[in-house]
């Protein structure tokens, strides 16, 4: 006869009886606060302005008095926006110059920065100080300090070259001076993203392709790029959050007129400006909302397919 087995098989029930055990009191209390506080914040200062807004977007009001002194005018702000709203169309032209820009610039920019420095270059740690410092400045910061070199008068570029242009007032020009200003900031951040990225490839497909006689370059566009997929789906849902979002400057600069028209300020321009349509700004923003909305579902999309796989 065969001797009993050393290991007994726990009796039914006590495996479901330990998954089910409950957490201390005072543990359970820590979990529901540390779910509870952020949603609540979320649902207070995101959900709640946002469906707020897609009701507003549907009246008339231009915010003095009670909620009862709205005036329900259906789709007529929407329609008002696409056929008779003269900045808005430059605005959306805008917007897509800006994302263009950001894409074909900084972000490629701050990619190539990311190699150089991913090489334990003598002195990285200062330029990547360097690169990032102005991501830590505030955009509208950003435009105060952009004036010294854009400023008719006394600004670096016209004392230098000798010329007098209005780099922030003259329409023909000012978009793509503030558009310089923002890869200025735009440039370090894409950098340390894609600078994380690289630390986290797996030095052995970078040996095993030299050992395959792959150059540098090879190595990186058919070994490394196609790892760091990741990292390219965030750098391009932030390039097109920020071109969307793109307001600070603007609004510091001429406060989004004059050729500098972008959805965002026109949203401002409605709901604080003298004009006080908060339908019509709410109209506006919700337009930027669902614009934005379809980028994120791709992305989250693209995730959610790869986490399947």
């Amino acid at each position: 006869m065969a001797a009993p087995s050393a290991k007994t098989k726990p009796p039914l029930g006590t495996a479901a009886k330990s998954r089910n055990r409950r957490l201390p009191p005072r543990d359970r209390a820590v979990v529901i606060a540390m779910v509870a506080v952020p949603t609540l914040f979320v649902v207070v200062l995101v959900w709640v302005p946002a469906i707020l807004s897609m009701v507003l977007s549907f009246g008339a009001w231009n915010g003095i008095g009670d909620l009862d002194q709205i005036t329900w005018i259906g789709t007529k702000n929407y329609e008002d926006i696409v056929q008779i709203y003269p900045p808005f169309w430059p605005a959306i032209q805008h917007n897509l110059i800006w994302l263009l820009f950001l894409f074909l610039g900084p972000t490629l920019l701050g990619m190539l920065l990311a190699v150089i420095l991913d090489r334990n270059m003598r002195g990285g740690r200062f330029y990547q100080t360097a690169f990032y410092m102005p991501v830590v400045l505030s955009l509208a910061l950003v435009g105060f300090i952009w004036q010294l070199f854009y400023s008719r008068d006394q600004g670096l570029i016209n004392q230098v070259f000798n010329s007098e242009v209005d780099w922030y007032g003259d329409s023909s020009v000012n978009l793509w001076a503030v558009l310089v200003a923002t890869a200025w900031r735009h440039t370090g951040y894409v950098m340390l993203i894609y600078l994380a990225g690289l630390k986290g490839v797996d030095s052995s497909l970078r040996e095993a392709a030299a050992m395959d006689g792959a150059s540098e370059r090879q190595t990186f566009f058919r070994v490394v790029f196609p790892v760091m997929r990741p990292i390219n789906m965030i750098v391009l849902v932030i390039v097109v959050i920020e071109s969307l979002r793109a307001f600070d400057l603007v609004w510091v600069v001429n406060r989004g007129t004059n050729g500098l028209e972008l959805i965002g300020a026109l949203v401002a321009q409605n709901v604080v400006g003298e004009a006080s349509r908060y339908g019509f700004g709410s109209a506006l923003a919700v337009i930027m909302m669902l614009i934005s909305t379809v980028f994120i579902a791709i992305y989250l999309r693209i995730v959610f397919k790869e986490e399947r796989r």
